[in-house]
């Protein structure tokens, strides 16, 4: 008689969990943070997004959408986007259209998704790489704070 056993795939498993927080994390910091001061730059005229996430390749963003009136972004569309860090400085980043979307967000209004990869050989994307690196580390190795005072270290 054989039995049939499942096996479980910790590295798996801790590589879903660690996405999950860094998905987490993203929206924290674009909500609070990031998200109000990223906007895109397309020939003088500046139009503020919404980041959804980002990531080492690429990132999304959303903007308000009314599909009688406004047209997408076509694929492989050239953008250079400002990614505020306070209300005076930010770093610039261009990046090309990849797909896009219409979802109905949290707050019932119709916004038009996009997602867009990075160009890697723009000297400031450095500084993006390292904040994205930030963002894996800390989905990696942050806990939450259950009020205990031990500190852990590895």
């Amino acid at each position: 008689m054989s039995e049939d056993f499942k096996v479980l795939d910790f590295n798996k498993k801790k590589a879903e969990t660690i996405e999950q927080k860094r998905r987490a994390f993203n929206r924290i910091v674009f909500q609070k943070f990031l998200g109000a001061y990223s906007v895109i730059d397309d020939n003088g005229t500046i139009y503020p997004v919404t980041m959804v996430d980002i990531a080492g390749d690429g990132c999304s963003f959303q903007v308000p959408w009314n599909s009688a009136k406004d047209q997408a972004l076509p694929y492989d569309y050239e953008l250079s986007m400002r990614m505020y860090f306070t209300d005076a400085s930010y770093i610039p980043v261009i990046m090309n259209v990849r797909h896009a979307k219409e979802v109905v967000g949290a707050d019932a209004n119709v916004y038009m998704q996009y997602g867009c990869e990075f160009d890697k050989s723009v000297p400031t994307f450095e500084a993006m790489q390292s904040f994205i690196d930030f963002i894996y580390k800390f989905s990696e190795h942050s806990v939450i704070d259950k009020g205990d005072a031990k500190v852990y270290f590895k």
